[in-house]
């Protein structure tokens, strides 16, 4: 990697720091050749990555640590010894997939922009996959891209370093003989997900409270929550997915939310949890008080790279992965390091494909990025908005309205030279997004009874 100005001079990646401090008008870019890149996971984001970077003619290894594709969308019916994920000893399990999960996005909006989506069953579900149609998309594009000889199976990265301007990986397979072995790379691209370490709910006494407590990380099915009175707490997409599946054998089920009531038999709705008691009791906000066997926390997960290290340069506080241009790259190790995967509440499936386009492309030096105190200007302006307008640090890679996403999705796409997102794609957000807020209860069947629109 080198640093290169208009001039034309070139100096080695240890002090392109230096060089650029002084040099305001420098972009950073990989020499059009071909690269060694490290891709760290096989789930959407990896595997559209290694996509994308065999296309631009790289050498790729993808490191799994899992015996097959799909990341999150793997179903694993073994969940962890610890139910809330405290204990850091723990033996983690990577997916948080129920077995019941059927997505909230249309197959549509799930699409990548030359790989279409089919669902073969009819029925009023029809346009809304399940967990296993997903993965056997997933299996399909890895297959007919080619990408199962580029991944490395039951391997596991336990370290990433950069070393005299290249980045050595480290890392162990699973299998009888758990060979550790050390690589260099010229870029790595991460791609590990953000749904397998739990984040928890601050209640005021919780931790005295005597029932069993869960996280939805650790939820699978609700045959062990038959006839019991049980709490979720969180209102986000898991937090009632989870409270429907579970509605059908609890004897009661309550959702802490601030959305107006949701009537489903045998579910009801409150403001957030004031105090959990001792005694079993859940207070909340409005004034309810109730008994209850179980709290199932539906309260999202943190970013965790544990195997990454860079000297403080990039930093996870509070849900914020920065700095991050973007959400891809970090200026001061650009475009050597990026990630891929980052932002929530999206249209996660066509973020990551328009995200891996511009990683590979910025790494065949058919796209320079701008000169890292530009793109340290844009990281800072981004968080000084956010804190203009309210919107807590945990929310910086949260996608907050439909705008929000296709305003990326667009610049994404320019970066990279395609068109703006489809007019329908939009539509078919905006009008999902709609009837979702209007009421969880029922806003697939009212989407394909409005369809098309």
């Amino acid at each position: 990697m080198a640093a290169a100005c208009s001039g034309g001079d070139e100096i080695q990646t240890a002090s392109v720091t230096t060089y650029l401090d002084e040099l305001q008008d420098c972009t950073i870019h990989m020499a059009s050749q071909l690269h060694k890149v490290a891709v760290i996971g096989a789930g959407v984001s990896g595997l559209v990555t290694a996509r994308e970077l065999q296309r631009e003619g790289q050498q790729i290894v993808v490191y799994e640590k899992s015996n097959q594709i799909g990341g999150v969308w793997v179903y694993d019916p073994e969940v962890e010894t610890d139910r809330l994920g405290l204990d850091a000893n723990r033996r983690i399990i990577h997916s948080s997939m129920y077995d019941s999960l059927r997505t909230n996005l249309t197959k549509q909006l799930m699409e990548f922009t030359d790989y279409s989506f089919t669902i073969e069953k009819n029925g009023k579900y029809l346009y809304f996959p399940d967990r296993k149609e997903v993965l056997k998309f997933l299996n399909d594009f890895g297959r007919d891209f080619g990408l199962d000889h580029l991944i490395r199976f039951n391997t596991e990265v336990v370290s990433v370093e950069q070393k005299n301007g290249k980045w050595v990986l480290e890392s162990k397979t699973s299998d009888v003989d758990q060979i550790n072995q050390k690589e260099l790379f010229d870029a790595v691209v991460i791609c590990n997900g953000h749904h397998t370490q739990p984040k928890l709910a601050d209640t005021p006494g919780i931790k005295k409270w005597p029932g069993k407590q869960i996280h939805s990380h650790n939820y699978r099915v609700s045959d062990p929550y038959k006839d019991q009175v049980v709490v979720v707490i969180g209102n986000g997409p898991s937090g009632y997915g989870i409270a429907f599946d579970i509605a059908k054998v609890a004897k009661e089920v309550h959702v802490s939310s601030r959305f107006p009531q949701v009537e489903v038999r045998k579910l009801e709705t409150y403001d957030n949890i004031e105090y959990c008691h001792e005694n079993g009791a859940v207070a909340f906000e409005d004034g309810a008080l109730v008994p209850a066997d179980i709290i199932i926390h539906c309260t999202g997960y943190k970013y965790d790279f544990p195997f990454l290290k860079t000297n403080g340069i990039v930093t996870v506080d509070d849900n914020r992965v920065g700095p991050l241009y973007k959400h891809v790259f970090p200026p001061r190790l650009a475009p050597a390091l990026s990630f891929v995967g980052i932002p929530k509440q999206t249209l996660n499936f066509r973020v990551a494909e328009l995200q891996a386009k511009w990683v590979a492309q910025v790494l065949s030096g058919k796209v320079t990025l701008p000169s890292r105190q530009k793109m340290v200007a844009d990281v800072e302006e981004h968080y000084r908005l956010m804190e203009e307008t309210g919107v807590p640090k945990h929310h910086t890679h949260t996608f907050l309205s439909c705008n929000d996403t296709f305003i990326y999705l667009d610049w994404l796409a320019a970066q990279v030279g395609l068109p703006p997102t489809d007019e329908q794609l939009k539509r078919i957000f905006d009008k999902l997004v709609e009837l979702a807020t209007i009421s969880r209860v029922g806003f697939r069947e009212r989407l394909v009874e409005s369809w098309p629109f």
